[in-house]
């Protein structure tokens, strides 16, 4: 557990007041463009507020230099603990290096730190090679009804270590269950216009592709544009990791067949209660792995889905 010094202070004061004192944190979003790092802001935000702590929010505009610049510019604002998805997974040891030596508690949300780091208080991430297993089997399942075994993938940028664990377990199902992964194309923007045309570049090249493995909102959204330009609603199967009131609508319009829902305000929500618990002396739990479970158009509306939706996106993004 990491703890600040200020913190460090409060502590020594006596039994309560640590929880006492008005703690500041700052959450570092990769890129505030995307609607993901919206969501994750908006969960890490409600939860500061739920625990009394005052909020600043920076963007890294998926820039390692800019992001080493806000965590500079964090702390010399006094901020008492940092919630962040970092660029990329290999941009975070000199953000950990830099907190280490100033004590201050890390939480990241969505991506983990470079396998090997250690020294950071909590990864909130969602389940990337059990969710990339069981997306692999759904997606291979697709195909298969469809009458092929030829699946391509729409993928995250593998500098992430939950890209690499999600393409990890997609890629162990894929061979367990006889499907065949054609091509992998990494988005660099996270664009649906670049899905889109990454989308038609797998139909172009693999006209017997069968289904299409998306690891981000975005990828489905862009792949259901390709097929519906090119008449293959249906007959070219869709699933992704994320979730959102676009890919929602998609789903229930029979357009893509599974959404492998990604608590993006969760991670957020949890994250900043992980730095809080560092802060006043409670127990943190290292690495929290999100369950992503899946939802189809059987069961979109339900309940149970609905809750679940609440934790991926705000009310404010649309409708669950």
């Amino acid at each position: 557990m990491l703890l600040g010094t200020a913190v460090a202070a409060a502590l020594s004061a006596g039994p309560g007041h640590a929880e006492d004192k008005k703690f500041t944190v700052a959450y570092i979003a990769p890129s505030l463009d995307i609607s993901y790092w919206q969501w994750v802001a908006y969960g890490a935000k409600t939860r500061a507020a739920e625990l009394g702590m005052a909020y600043i929010e920076m963007d890294s505009h998926n820039s390692p230099t800019e992001q080493m610049t806000n965590i500079r510019t964090a702390l010399t604002k006094g901020v008492d603990a940092i919630v962040m998805g970092p660029v990329s997974s290999t941009s975070t040891p000199p953000v950990l290096r830099l907190l280490k030596e100033k004590n201050v508690p890390v939480a990241f949300t969505g991506i983990g730190p470079q396998p090997g780091q250690t020294d950071y208080t909590s990864a909130v991430t969602a389940n990337n090679y059990e969710a990339g297993q069981q997306e692999g089997k759904f997606v291979c399942g697709l195909a298969k009804e469809r009458g092929g075994k030829e699946v391509g993938m729409l993928s995250l940028p593998q500098d992430r270590e939950n890209a690499q664990k999600y393409l990890k377990g997609a890629q162990e199902s894929f061979a367990a269950d006889g499907c065949t992964l054609v091509q992998v194309l990494q988005t660099h923007g996270l664009t649906v216009k670049e899905a889109v045309d990454q989308a038609n570049d797998l139909l172009t090249a693999h006209p017997d592709i069968k289904a299409i493995y998306g690891m981000y909102d975005e990828a489905a959204t862009g792949a259901a544009k390709a097929l519906q330009t090119r008449g293959l609603v249906g007959k070219v199967g869709v699933a992704t990791a994320d979730g959102s009131p676009t890919t929602v609508k998609l789903l229930k319009d029979g357009t893509i067949q599974g959404l492998f829902l990604q608590e993006a305000g969760g991670q957020g929500i949890e994250a900043t209660q992980q730095v809080f618990n560092a802060l006043t002396g409670k127990p943190v739990t290292k690495d929290l792995p999100l369950p992503e479970p899946l939802v189809t158009a059987k069961d979109v509306d339900s309940p149970e889905a609905k809750a679940k939706l609440k934790r991926v996106y705000p009310p404010s993004a649309g409708d669950y």
